[in-house]
């Protein structure tokens, strides 16, 4: 199966490459080049279906599948923030390591070195002109000081539920297991062997 995923993320693009083995899961800029979708609707189901469908129409292909995927932390005592602002939380173009220091610095201002906090992933799939959707969550904890250097975005701050360690100190596996992607990929395989 050949997958058009509608992300420019490295780190995402990579965690797919790795949660469809079997597939053939290639970046959207590979096929029509320089794009951007603007991210301006207020949920991640809203971002995931805009940027689906936008590059389907682009690609202009109903044969193909595009599978986009709007996701982020939210931590309920900065009010949800980042949520859907995860990838650009300290500005457009941000860096991880700039979103990630922003979450710290947001975090202090309230003198809060741990609390609750939860990954949202929605997958939307375009395929034959229809539109699907499913969602994933991955609960836990963030803490004020990064610790790991795996995976990307927010993992050196999460700590997932059951366990003592950051996502950026467990191993890709490991995250793979449970994390909120991994659940939303396995009910979007799901769609996938229906519609296919």
């Amino acid at each position: 199966m050949k997958i058009i995923l509608a992300s420019g993320n490295k780190g995402k693009i990579a965690e797919f490459k790795k949660l469809f083995p079997s597939d053939e899961v290639l970046c959207f800029k590979d096929i029509i080049g320089d794009y951007e979708v603007i991210e301006d609707k207020d949920s991640f189901k809203g971002n995931a279906v805009k940027k689906a469908e936008e590059i389907y129409e682009k690609i202009n292909d109903e044969n193909i599948i595009v599978i986009s995927d709007d996701s982020g932390i939210s931590v309920p005592s900065l009010n949800g923030e980042p949520g859907i602002y995860s990838a650009r939380y300290a500005g457009q173009g941000s860096s991880d390591k700039e979103n990630y220091e922003k979450l710290i610095s947001e975090l202090k201002k309230k003198d809060i070195s741990r609390t609750p906090a939860f990954y949202t992933a929605c997958i939307a799939i375009v395929y034959k002109k229809e539109t699907y959707t499913v969602h994933g969550w991955m609960h836990g904890e963030v803490i004020d000081e990064p610790k790991g250097e795996n995976g990307f975005g927010y993992d050196p701050l999460f700590i997932p539920k059951g366990y003592d360690k950051t996502l950026g100190e467990l191993g890709s596996e490991i995250k793979k297991s449970f994390s909120h992607r991994s659940k939303a990929v396995k009910l979007a395989k799901k769609i996938l062997d229906v519609i296919i």
